[in-house]
């Protein structure tokens, strides 16, 4: 542990990374999003998304006053779509509690919609150069290696262990190239698969390392069977060639994303469009299937166009339907295999 931390930021001096997007200009708003954005997502997945989303969004007011769509299709294909609306939410009361301004105290922003303990401190210490530790993914699998720390980092004694270990090595001065160190260190050498060892600077006393085990720490998550679940969408066609929409509810998968119509597999597509007041111009057609998978679960998409009699059929007010069309489309926060199939659809149909 001697001169952990200075070891740490004379790497990063050399080798860390200096110059991703949101560190050009280190507002809190600009460390809030990326911050958000590389929770559970790689950072040259997110740096495109990121851009687009400043350019749109540059500053709390703008993303507060905006509709929660088109905070949706900002962020459509990043996935962990609840990331959006939190954004959304605590945007608005950025505006409604703090003038639009990130609070500078750390209860007050781990209190906002979608922050947690370590996000607040990447905040503070990123763009404010307050100390606090940091604990994301990347710095738990540095710190559980230099100690050999057994345990799933996701069981509450592990955690309060790790919280200890990062709260020691936090250095009083330069926090936040220290916590931007450690996550370039756990990103780019101490990574999961193939550490570097002969490159890290805290490798000499690292005690994974020195015994052999960098592949036992962190401890991985207990083995656990990841359920499939199979689904039908339906791809109803009007003569315009026009999609129906629906909106998925504000909570759970894809919420408050725009999908197509899905029911079980048991129920039958033509009675569901009779139901609604679809007319049925000819035989659907099955569209190839494909698996997205969950966190928490496989979905196996089964998709089914079914073209439609009438231009524009009916939408009953208040169901969370429109209609939409592929070739000019609108700014709409699209599940991602959704926007897929509309794209493959439209391509077939091109000449």
């Amino acid at each position: 542990m001697h001169n952990f931390a200075k070891r740490v930021l004379s790497w990063f001096e050399e080798n860390g990374r200096h110059d991703l997007p949101w560190q050009r200009e280190r507002t809190p708003y600009a460390v809030w999003v990326s911050e958000i954005m590389l929770q559970q997502t790689q950072v040259t997945t997110v740096i495109p998304y990121f851009e687009r989303f400043m350019q749109r969004f540059p500053d709390a007011r703008t993303l507060a006053d905006s509709p929660q769509d088109e905070v949706l299709h900002h962020w459509s294909g990043l996935g962990y779509y609840a990331r959006a609306r939190n954004l959304h939410r605590a945007a608005a009361e950025l505006m409604e509690h703090h003038g639009g301004e990130f609070p500078a105290e750390i209860a007050l922003v781990e209190a906002l919609p979608g922050i947690g303990r370590s996000t607040a401190g990447a905040i503070l210490s990123l763009a404010l150069g307050q100390r606090h530790p940091i604990l994301d993914g990347n710095v738990k699998r540095v710190l559980a290696r230099h100690v050999a720390l057994p345990g799933w980092p996701g069981r509450a004694k592990v955690q309060r262990e790790l919280w200890a270990l990062a709260e020691t090595r936090t250095p009083k001065h330069r926090v936040g190239d220290y916590n931007q160190a450690m996550m370039d260190l756990g990103a780019t050498l101490c990574n999961r698969a193939s550490p570097d060892c002969a490159r890290c600077p805290v490798a000499q006393d690292c005690e994974a390392r020195l015994s052999g085990r960098q592949a036992d720490f962190p401890t991985r998550r207990p083995a656990r069977r990841i359920p499939v679940r199979g689904v039908r969408m339906l791809l109803l066609r009007d003569p315009g060639g026009r999609v129906l929409l629906e909106q998925r509810p504000a909570q759970g998968v894809w919420g408050g994303l725009w999908s197509l119509p899905e029911l079980p597999l048991s129920e039958d597509p033509v009675a569901w469009c009779a139901g609604r007041g679809l007319k049925i111009a000819g035989e659907g057609r099955q569209l190839p299937p494909r698996r997205h998978t969950f966190s928490h679960f496989h979905l196996d998409i089964n998709p089914l166009e079914i073209p439609l009699l009438q231009p524009g059929c009916r939408v009953a007010e208040g169901d969370r339907m429109i209609w939409y069309d592929p070739s000019e489309p609108c700014r709409l926060g699209l599940a991602a295999p959704v926007t897929r199939l509309l794209h493959e659809s439209t391509q077939e149909e091109s000449p």
